[in-house]
C-alpha cells in the first residue's frame, strides 16, 4: 500500500514474470503487494530454473532488482545474474569520484584510486547482513585532487565478499551481447500486451489471492496467443524434412 498523505493510501499490486528468451513464453509469474523488486529476484529466477527444468540458468533483469543477498542466493542456486547496478550516489554529477573510478586487482587485493595510488585492505566487517571489507590509504591527505575525491581524511572504499559477481556482471553488460536489449525486448512485451488488453487500467479484482489469479487467466491466455502465433508461422514456413 503507498501512502501519499496522512490516512490515506493506494492499494497496489506488483505483478512479475519470468520469460523464456527462445520461446518468448512466461514460464512462471507471481503477484505481491509490494511496491519495489529489490526482494523478488532470486525467488522468481529459482521458479523459472524449475519450470525450465534447467541444472544452470542466466537471469536478466533491470536495475530495479538490485541487491546484493538476492545476487549471491541466485549464485548459490546454480543462477547467474545480469543486471545494471543502480548508480545511488549524486557524486559524478557533481563532477567527484565515485566507486567506479576506483579499480581492484584481484590477485594483490587492493584497490587503485584514479591518481594511481592503492588503497589496502584494512577489517572486514558484517554491515545489513553482509559481509563487506574496507580499503584505504593515508596518501589521501597529500593528494591534489582530494577535493575531488572526499571531505574526509581518506576516500575510503567498501567491497562486499561477493563483489567479484558484480564486476563480472559489469563485464557481461560491456560485451557485444548486449544482454539489457534482450532483456527489454523480452521480458518488457508480455506486460505491453497484457497491460494493452486490459485497457491500460487497474486489475479488476481485489485481495492479493484473486489478482493473482486474475493475473494467471491473463498469462495462460498470452501464452496461448503466443503458441498459436508460433505453430501458424511454422505451417506458413513448413520444415524440409530429408
Amino acid at each position: 500500500m503507498a501512502t501519499s498523505a496522512r490516512n490515506s493510501g493506494l492499494v497496489g499490486y506488483n505483478a512479475q514474470c519470468a520469460v523464456d528468451t527462445e520461446t518468448h513464453i512466461i514460464v512462471t509469474h507471481d503477484v505481491t503487494n509490494k511496491g519495489f523488486d529489490r526482494d523478488q529476484l532470486s525467488l522468481m529466477a529459482m521458479a523459472a530454473k524449475d519450470a525450465l527444468g534447467r541444472d544452470k540458468l542466466h537471469a536478466l533483469a533491470d536495475k530495479g532488482y538490485f541487491s546484493g543477498a538476492e545476487i549471491a542466493a541466485c549464485d548459490k542456486a546454480g543462477i547467474t545474474v545480469t543486471m545494471p547496478r543502480p548508480e545511488t550516489s549524486g557524486n559524478r554529477s557533481k563532477g567527484t569520484y565515485v566507486k567506479a573510478d576506483f579499480k581492484h586487482d584481484p590477485d594483490r587485493d587492493v584497490y587503485f584510486c584514479p591518481t594511481g595510488d592503492e588503497l589496502t585492505y584494512r577489517y572486514r566487517r558484517e554491515e545489513d547482513g553482509l559481509r563487506v571489507a574496507r580499503y584505504w590509504t593515508n596518501e589521501c591527505q597529500h593528494c591534489p585532487v582530494k577535493s575531488r575525491c572526499t571531505t574526509g581524511n581518506e576516500r575510503r572504499i567498501t567491497r562486499w565478499e561477493y563483489e567479484h559477481l558484480v564486476d563480472e556482471m559489469h563485464d557481461r553488460l560491456r560485451s557485444d551481447a548486449d544482454p539489457m536489449t534482450l532483456c527489454r525486448s523480452t521480458v518488457e512485451h508480455p506486460f505491453g500486451t497484457i497491460k494493452a488488453w486490459m485497457g491500460t487500467t487497474h486489475f479488476l479484482m481485489r485481495r492479493l489471492k484473486n489478482v493473482r489469479t486474475e493475473m494467471a487467466l491473463n498469462v495462460l491466455a498470452y501464452n496461448i496467443k503466443r503458441i498459436g502465433r508460433h505453430q501458424a508461422a511454422d505451417c506458413r514456413h513448413p520444415r524440409l524434412i530429408g
